[in-house]
């Protein structure tokens, strides 16, 4: 009987118990997904650059001396010739004078010893004085004539000082910072030069490259050696600071030599032209190098994401499972990349929501035209 209700107790129990929830799969989650097309591409690269001009020069006094005036203004475009600063003069004024003095008095002993010497010669003649003061008085003519060259040589050097107390421009530009006021004292000594004048009717763009930058560079362009290379670079454009184009192209020509072992860079420089004066010394930009692809692949920047310095995609593979792909970026323009391999053109690329995404997930692709993004966003 015991048995029996134990049976029973069990059997009630079991029909009270819970019964196990059938669970099904979430669907896949929709994603736009795009295929990679080729077409011809201008990729290109910015480096980072300090503007200077042709021609900066240092604008010191040679003489020293009170600075009794200021033509110019910082800032002001100069031409040769022009007067820039007055040094006071008083004192080369009465050097100079002074020296005027001199050369008179020596003009006028020669004049004295060629007398003497044109008295002594008949009179040597007949045998009234002896030979021997006549060659003291020649030899007294020969001093002074040698004087007269000193005094002359006193005179211009003096003439030469006075004109160094008007200081002009050498060539034309622009003038830098003034450090110097009137009254203040200057001369040859000074560390600070009273300014710096720019010639700017040609900028130098200056602009390193890392050492794998400078060698896929050298690989893009043909030529044996560095100099035919460059001669295939085509015309570069420089971004200006507020991210502007300059509206010149500029052209590069020169290389370092060698590495920055510091830096682990090399050196470049790019002659833009400046008819204007837009640019000046001390400006910075971004030099742009382009390069022209007769094809690429052309991969949605928003598709990729970065891993350990590497881009990838996600590609959708057989049964819409998505496989990661690391790509090689040859250059990008706002919204592409450009790609030689990784993927080839027709796959299709996961194209928005990769942060979610995990190797192998399966997704639901809804495909989009790659026209209609390239219409929405041009490559250029």
């Amino acid at each position: 009987m015991r048995f029996i209700l134990i049976l029973s107790l069990m059997a009630l129990l079991y029909s009270c118990a819970p019964k196990p929830v059938e669970t099904t799969a979430p669907p896949p989650v929709q994603l736009p997904v795009i295929a990679v097309v080729s077409a011809p591409a201008n990729t290109y690269q910015d480096f980072f650059a300090s503007l200077e001009g042709t021609l900066n020069v240092d604008i010191r006094p040679q003489v020293d001396g009170y600075l009794e005036k200021i033509y110019v203004d910082e800032g002001a475009y100069v031409k040769a010739g022009q007067p820039l600063f007055k040094i006071n003069d008083r004192v080369y004024a009465e050097r100079s004078n002074n020296t005027q003095s001199g050369l008179e008095l020596a003009e006028a002993n020669v004049q004295k010893a060629k007398v003497e010497i044109d008295r002594l010669i008949p009179l040597v003649k007949n045998n009234v004085v002896s030979g021997l003061q006549l060659q003291t008085a020649t030899a007294e003519y020969e001093a002074a004539k040698a004087s007269v060259a000193s005094a002359k040589a006193m005179q211009g050097n003096a003439r030469i000082n006075m004109g160094y107390t008007l200081i002009t421009a050498p060539v034309n530009g622009y003038i830098g910072r003034i450090p110097f006021k009137t009254g203040s004292l200057v001369g040859k000594g000074e560390l600070e030069p009273l300014t710096v004048l720019s010639d700017v009717h040609e900028i130098y763009a200056y602009f390193s490259m890392s050492e794998p930058d400078f060698m896929a560079f050298k690989n893009k362009f043909s030529g044996n050696t560095m100099e035919e290379k460059i001669k295939q670079v085509p015309l570069v454009e420089l971004i200006m600071a507020d991210n502007q184009v300059y509206d010149q192209k500029g052209k590069i020509e020169i290389v370092e030599g060698q590495f920055d072992k510091t830096m682990g860079a090399i050196s470049f420089r790019a002659t833009f032209p400046n008819p204007g004066g837009t640019l000046r010394t001390g400006n910075t930009g971004k030099v742009r190098i382009t390069h022209s692809l007769s094809a690429a692949l052309i991969i949605p920047q928003e598709a990729t994401f970065e891993m350990q310095d590497q881009v990838y995609v996600y590609a959708v593979a057989a049964g819409n499972k998505v496989t990661r792909k690391a790509i090689h970026v040859l250059g990008k323009t706002s919204h592409y990349y450009y790609v030689d391999n990784g993927i080839p053109a027709g796959d299709k690329i996961v194209l928005a929501g990769t942060g979610n995404l995990k190797e192998g997930a399966v997704i639901a692709p809804q495909l989009l035209s790659a026209d209609s993004l390239l219409k929405a966003n041009p490559l250029y």
